[in-house]
């Protein structure tokens, strides 16, 4: 038996202007079976998860770079 999804969650891969996302959200409508498109604004939780997440990775590949040079 195949799932049944209720919704999608699209992710930009950076934070958009809302004028800028208006023409996405207005094609994501037009597409069959779309009863809603929601924008979620970016606020300082996800500013700071997203800062928190790039340290990580960065702390991350400086360890395995130091690895190689030695």
């Amino acid at each position: 038996m195949t799932d049944r999804y209720n919704a999608l969650t699209v992710v930009f891969d950076k934070d958009i202007r809302s004028d800028d996302a208006e023409r996405l959200i207005n094609a994501i409508k037009m597409i069959k079976g779309v009863l809603s498109v929601e924008p979620n604004v970016s606020n300082v939780d996800s500013h700071i998860a997203y800062s928190k997440a790039r340290q990580d990775i960065s702390e991350k590949l400086w360890e395995v770079l130091r690895e190689i040079k030695s």
